[in-house]
């Protein structure tokens, strides 16, 4: 995936650089949602089951179990953003929208 524009964001603001989508898809997709993205589903799973272990609330379980969800609809819009100012052949820009929407849907339902 190359891209011809400079891979600093436009932005001061990172998280408003990643929702404008002028953060590189390859950046957004490889290192916000997957190694970021999984880490903080897999941290926010491990939490859950801890929390059930030690018997709390239905409240404080479900709360550690959708602890991610918001991150992986703002990460998934941020590559779907992405990917539209990707300049690379179109085919990668697609991959990845469709992997991301995936990725979040999986990671935020199990």
């Amino acid at each position: 995936m190359s891209e011809e524009r400079d891979p600093r964001p436009a932005s001061p603001s990172r998280v408003r650089a990643l929702w404008l989508g002028e953060v590189p898809l390859r950046v957004v997709f490889w290192w916000h949602a997957m190694v970021v993205g999984t880490l903080f589903n897999v941290l926010a799973t491990l939490l859950f089951v801890v929390v059930q272990s030690l018997g709390a609330s239905d409240a404080v379980s479900l709360a550690a179990l959708l602890l991610p969800v918001p991150y992986n609809v703002f990460i998934a819009i941020a590559v779907w953003r992405s990917a539209g100012r990707y300049t690379g052949p179109p085919l990668w820009a697609h991959l990845a929208r469709l992997a991301v929407s995936l990725w979040a849907i999986g990671a935020s339902v199990i």
